[in-house]
């Protein structure tokens, strides 16, 4: 080879390597307002992912949506728009998530949520075809939790939840199982994240005389309820959803949620699962990163759920790699295509088996029954 056609072979070189450029990832957490207990060890997780994938720079670009619905939705707009990022991975949150589909939809942007409700991903549709999710469907953990109660002979339950759509995402699963199995719901309530108070719903709670309660709400917030019930003498089994399953919440509750039922991840009680549970490893690499990060008993299932967004992926990039380059619509739609084929990948809260009408991919693999006993959770057998 001459001088000149070495010259051009390798001027071909640098603009094939200039023309791959990084992958930018997005990233929205509700790190402050009132799901902030939930949004900060997803932050913090955030800094324990690869920052190259099959040979590829990934860069992470994380804002706050401050748990606002609206910041979420002009968060999203700007990592599209000036970020240009392939993908976002957030918001932490029901409604923000929810606000956030029309905006990834039209930009043919996959997302990858780490809020709970089955309507993030469900009815599947052109805009849904764009989500997917990491946490447990509330469906599946209403299921869960009716199991429980109709083991235990309980006939009477009542209700209170945020009033957004998490509760009423949970209000709708929760009455069609219990109904469904015989459980007859006495009262329904709801309250706001940032109330200070839930006297007034909490007595009509308790002049229905129901034999358990469930408490739908998230984070720190979903204390108030439980805190209320047991200052005003409440006996009566109380349910929470796995929005609760963070140290926080045991901080905050104290006493008042001792004794407390309900699902999780198998993360939450990674150390109490058997050595035959398939998730015990998988469940363990990431509650053994996190801590060897920011201390022992750190770990949240929340900063879990951003850790399987991160591992689902880095299991599509290599996959779209071969098709298209990052920062191009070719390479979303790729990101997008991969996601969807996912097979048999262990995360730490279950094993993700994604279909083109299923964008989560969990089985009951991924959940098991808790109960706070010694302000610990303590796995059920």
């Amino acid at each position: 080879m001459n001088n000149k056609s070495l010259l051009v072979a390798l001027g071909l070189a640098a603009v094939a390597t200039l023309a791959r450029a990084d992958v930018n990832v997005g990233v929205l957490v509700s790190a402050t307002g009132p799901a902030a207990s939930l949004g900060i060890p997803e932050k913090n997780t955030f800094a324990l992912m690869p920052t190259s994938i099959a040979g590829q720079k990934i860069n992470y670009i994380i804002l706050d949506d401050a748990s606002d619905t609206t910041k979420a939705v002009t968060n999203t707009k700007k990592l599209i728009s000036e970020d240009k990022v392939d993908a976002i991975l957030g918001s932490t949150i029901t409604p923000n998530s929810l606000a956030m589909i029309d905006v990834v939809a039209e930009a043919e942007t996959p997302m990858i949520s780490m809020a709970a409700s089955a309507r993030i991903i469900d009815p599947m549709d052109a805009k849904r075809r764009w989500v997917f999710k990491t946490p447990q469907n509330d469906a599946q953990m209403a299921v869960a939790i009716i199991e429980h109660m109709s083991k235990a002979g309980l006939k009477s339950v009542a209700y209170i939840g945020f009033s957004d759509a998490y509760g009423e995402g949970w209000w709708n699963e929760f009455s069609k199982v219990a109904e469904a199995r015989g459980i007859k719901i006495v009262a329904n309530e709801r309250y706001n994240r940032s109330d200070t108070s839930v006297t007034g719903q909490v007595l009509k709670l308790m002049s229905a005389n129901p034999e358990a309660v469930l408490i739908a709400g998230s984070g720190t917030p979903a204390a108030l309820p439980q805190t209320t019930l047991k200052e005003r003498g409440y006996k009566g089994l109380i349910y929470q959803t796995h929005g609760v399953a963070n140290n926080d919440f045991l901080r905050v509750g104290g006493k008042s949620v001792e004794g407390t039922i309900l699902p999780a991840g198998p993360v939450l009680v990674a150390d109490q699962l058997p050595d035959s549970n398939p998730l015990k490893k998988s469940s363990l690499t990431y509650v053994h990163k996190y801590e060897a990060a920011y201390g022992a008993g750190s770990v949240s299932t929340f900063g879990a759920h951003a850790w399987d967004a991160g591992l689902l992926l880095a299991n599509a990039i290599p996959i779209a790699l071969k098709k298209a380059n990052p920062g191009s619509k070719e390479f979303r739609a790729a990101l997008r295509d991969a996601l969807e084929t996912t097979k048999e990948l262990a995360g730490a809260h279950g094993v993700f088996n994604m279909t083109p009408q299923d964008h989560l991919g969990f089985d009951q693999r991924a959940r098991v029954m808790v109960q706070i006993k010694d302000g610990k959770w303590k796995l059920e057998q």
